[in-house]
């Protein structure tokens, strides 16, 4: 089954996901069989980013949120909210 995670950082936090972007990039690597679509959400002007979103595949909702738990910005507090929708691929590329 497909998730859509919202992973909504806190305020003011730029600088520490910056310091753990290498190692979230490593762990979407990692588990790039799962992790099937993914980058950051951005501001109004584009520029700055403001969370992440990801599709993920995973047997259930607690198999989804146990690898999202794993992923080193959900490790390092960067996350205010994480939201996760079940999600139902209609249309564009296969994922």
């Amino acid at each position: 089954m497909l998730f859509v995670a919202m992973c909504i950082d806190k305020p003011a936090h730029v600088d520490l996901r910056m310091s753990t972007r290498p190692a979230h990039l490593a762990f979407l690597k990692r588990f790039e069989n799962q992790v099937k679509l993914g980058g950051p959400l951005l501001d109004a002007a584009g520029q700055s980013a403001v969370g992440s979103l990801l599709i993920i595949e995973g047997e259930d909702e607690g198999s989804a949120r146990a690898l999202l738990a794993q992923d080193p910005y959900a490790q390092a507090g960067l996350f205010e909210r994480v939201e996760l929708f079940p999600w139902k691929h209609v249309v564009g590329a296969q994922l």
